[in-house]
Protein backbone atom coordinates (compact mmCIF):
# COMPACT_ATOMS: atom_id res chain seq x y z
CA UNK A 1 0.00 0.00 0.00
CA UNK A 2 2.75 2.40 0.45
CA UNK A 3 4.27 1.73 -2.38
CA UNK A 4 1.40 2.37 -4.21
CA UNK A 5 0.71 5.78 -2.46
CA UNK A 6 4.42 6.80 -3.47
CA UNK A 7 3.93 6.18 -6.85
CA UNK A 8 0.47 7.58 -6.47
CA UNK A 9 2.20 10.81 -5.27
CA UNK A 10 5.48 10.31 -8.10
CA UNK A 11 2.55 10.75 -11.05
CA UNK A 12 0.88 13.23 -9.24
CA UNK A 13 3.85 15.90 -9.30
CA UNK A 14 4.78 14.45 -12.85
CA UNK A 15 1.51 15.24 -14.25
CA UNK A 16 1.52 19.01 -12.53
CA UNK A 17 5.03 19.53 -13.58
CA UNK A 18 3.70 18.66 -17.34
CA UNK A 19 0.96 20.72 -17.36
CA UNK A 20 2.74 24.00 -16.27
CA UNK A 21 5.21 23.06 -19.06
CA UNK A 22 2.87 23.22 -21.29
CA UNK A 23 1.29 26.15 -20.10
CA UNK A 24 4.86 28.38 -20.62
CA UNK A 25 5.03 26.89 -24.02
CA UNK A 26 1.38 27.53 -25.05
CA UNK A 27 2.25 31.64 -23.66
CA UNK A 28 5.58 31.31 -25.52
CA UNK A 29 3.57 30.49 -28.59
CA UNK A 30 0.96 33.08 -28.30
CA UNK A 31 3.54 35.93 -27.72
CA UNK A 32 5.57 34.58 -31.42
CA UNK A 33 2.54 34.44 -33.21
CA UNK A 34 1.55 38.35 -32.07
CA UNK A 35 5.10 39.47 -33.01
CA UNK A 36 4.90 37.44 -35.94
CA UNK A 37 1.55 39.03 -36.86
CA UNK A 38 3.08 42.76 -35.82
CA UNK A 39 6.39 42.21 -38.34
CA UNK A 40 3.57 41.11 -40.64
CA UNK A 41 1.78 44.32 -40.35
CA UNK A 42 4.38 46.46 -40.36
CA UNK A 43 6.15 44.98 -43.76
CA UNK A 44 3.29 45.31 -46.06
CA UNK A 45 2.52 48.90 -44.47
CA UNK A 46 -0.98 47.93 -43.50
CA UNK A 47 -1.68 49.06 -40.24
CA UNK A 48 -3.68 51.48 -37.20
CA UNK A 49 -2.11 52.83 -34.14
CA UNK A 50 -4.89 53.47 -32.00
CA UNK A 51 -3.86 56.04 -29.53
CA UNK A 52 -5.08 56.14 -25.85
CA UNK A 53 -2.64 58.48 -24.33
CA UNK A 54 -1.10 61.49 -24.85
CA UNK A 55 1.74 63.31 -23.33
CA UNK A 56 2.43 67.14 -24.55
CA UNK A 57 5.85 68.58 -24.03
CA UNK A 58 4.24 71.09 -21.73
CA UNK A 59 1.15 70.52 -19.33
CA UNK A 60 -0.16 67.15 -18.05
CA UNK A 61 -0.43 63.71 -20.14
CA UNK A 62 -4.24 62.40 -20.01
CA UNK A 63 -5.79 59.78 -21.52
CA UNK A 64 -7.99 60.04 -25.06
CA UNK A 65 -11.25 58.60 -26.15
CA UNK A 66 -11.55 55.80 -28.94
CA UNK A 67 -11.50 57.59 -32.30
CA UNK A 68 -7.75 59.32 -32.57
CA UNK A 69 -5.70 57.34 -34.78
CA UNK A 70 -2.86 56.99 -37.60
CA UNK A 71 -3.56 54.70 -40.41
CA UNK A 72 -0.69 53.70 -42.63
CA UNK A 73 -0.74 51.96 -45.98
CA UNK A 74 1.70 51.35 -48.92
CA UNK A 75 0.55 54.88 -50.53
CA UNK A 76 -1.00 56.68 -47.85
CA UNK A 77 -0.44 58.20 -44.35
CA UNK A 78 -3.42 59.86 -42.37
CA UNK A 79 -3.52 61.18 -39.00
CA UNK A 80 -6.27 61.81 -36.82
CA UNK A 81 -4.64 62.84 -33.96
CA UNK A 82 -5.45 65.84 -30.79
CA UNK A 83 -2.96 68.73 -30.26
CA UNK A 84 -2.30 70.05 -26.79
CA UNK A 85 0.75 72.44 -26.33
CA UNK A 86 2.43 75.85 -27.72
CA UNK A 87 1.78 76.82 -31.62
CA UNK A 88 3.67 79.36 -32.83
CA UNK A 89 2.06 79.84 -35.95
CA UNK A 90 -1.29 79.04 -35.77
CA UNK A 91 -3.49 77.37 -38.68
CA UNK A 92 -4.84 79.65 -41.02
CA UNK A 93 -8.30 77.42 -41.02
CA UNK A 94 -9.47 77.42 -37.08
CA UNK A 95 -10.82 74.00 -37.49
CA UNK A 96 -7.54 72.23 -38.55
CA UNK A 97 -6.66 72.04 -34.78
CA UNK A 98 -4.51 68.66 -33.94
CA UNK A 99 -2.64 66.60 -36.01
CA UNK A 100 -4.86 65.85 -39.05
CA UNK A 101 -3.49 65.32 -42.42
CA UNK A 102 -3.75 62.81 -45.50
CA UNK A 103 -0.14 62.41 -47.05
CA UNK A 104 0.52 60.08 -50.14
CA UNK A 105 3.99 61.80 -51.06
CA UNK A 106 6.22 61.02 -48.01
CA UNK A 107 9.59 58.63 -47.01
CA UNK A 108 8.94 55.66 -44.96
CA UNK A 109 12.04 53.76 -43.26
CA UNK A 110 12.01 50.99 -40.66
CA UNK A 111 14.68 49.67 -38.65
CA UNK A 112 14.41 46.64 -36.48
CA UNK A 113 16.46 47.32 -32.57
CA UNK A 114 17.82 44.72 -30.85
CA UNK A 115 15.11 44.15 -28.08
CA UNK A 116 12.98 43.09 -31.18
CA UNK A 117 11.31 46.35 -31.36
CA UNK A 118 10.57 48.15 -34.51
CA UNK A 119 11.50 51.94 -34.90
CA UNK A 120 9.48 53.73 -37.85
CA UNK A 121 9.83 57.19 -39.35
CA UNK A 122 7.83 58.97 -41.39
CA UNK A 123 8.43 62.11 -43.26
CA UNK A 124 5.32 63.76 -45.41
CA UNK A 125 6.70 65.90 -47.92
CA UNK A 126 3.49 66.87 -49.31
CA UNK A 127 3.22 70.69 -49.45
CA UNK A 128 -0.59 71.24 -50.46
CA UNK A 129 -1.94 70.97 -46.82
CA UNK A 130 -1.38 72.89 -43.47
CA UNK A 131 -1.33 69.58 -41.59
CA UNK A 132 1.64 68.14 -43.19
CA UNK A 133 3.29 70.86 -44.39
CA UNK A 134 3.41 71.34 -40.05
CA UNK A 135 4.64 68.20 -39.50
CA UNK A 136 7.91 67.32 -40.25
CA UNK A 137 8.42 64.08 -39.39
CA UNK A 138 6.49 61.10 -37.23
CA UNK A 139 8.27 58.61 -35.10
CA UNK A 140 6.97 55.32 -34.48
CA UNK A 141 8.73 52.41 -32.15
CA UNK A 142 6.60 49.15 -32.01
CA UNK A 143 7.00 46.22 -29.41
CA UNK A 144 6.93 42.63 -30.78
CA UNK A 145 3.36 43.22 -28.69
CA UNK A 146 2.08 45.65 -30.49
CA UNK A 147 2.06 48.34 -28.54
CA UNK A 148 3.71 51.61 -29.53
CA UNK A 149 4.14 54.87 -28.80
CA UNK A 150 4.26 58.12 -31.50
CA UNK A 151 6.20 61.43 -31.44
CA UNK A 152 5.16 64.35 -33.67
CA UNK A 153 7.74 66.66 -34.43
CA UNK A 154 6.79 69.68 -36.01
CA UNK A 155 7.81 72.91 -37.65
CA UNK A 156 5.49 75.32 -35.60
CA UNK A 157 4.85 73.58 -32.61
CA UNK A 158 5.93 71.96 -29.54
CA UNK A 159 6.81 68.06 -30.00
CA UNK A 160 4.43 65.89 -28.40
CA UNK A 161 3.78 61.89 -28.01
CA UNK A 162 1.20 59.05 -28.08
CA UNK A 163 0.85 56.01 -26.31
CA UNK A 164 -1.34 52.99 -27.90
CA UNK A 165 -1.24 49.79 -30.02
CA UNK A 166 -1.26 48.25 -33.66
CA UNK A 167 -3.62 46.41 -35.29
CA UNK A 168 -4.90 45.58 -38.59
CA UNK A 169 -6.35 48.08 -40.81
CA UNK A 170 -10.02 47.35 -40.95
CA UNK A 171 -11.42 46.65 -44.50
CA UNK A 172 -13.77 49.58 -45.60
CA UNK A 173 -17.19 48.89 -46.28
Amino acid sequence: MKTFIKLFFVLAIFAGSTNITIAQTTKKEKQAAKAAKIKELLDARNYVFNANYVIPQRGNSRSINYGYDLVVSKDTVTAYLPYFGRVTLAPTDPSDGGVKFTSTNFDYTTKQAKNGSYNITITPKDAGTQGSKDVRYLRLNVSTSGYASLQVISNNRDPISYNGDVEARKAKK
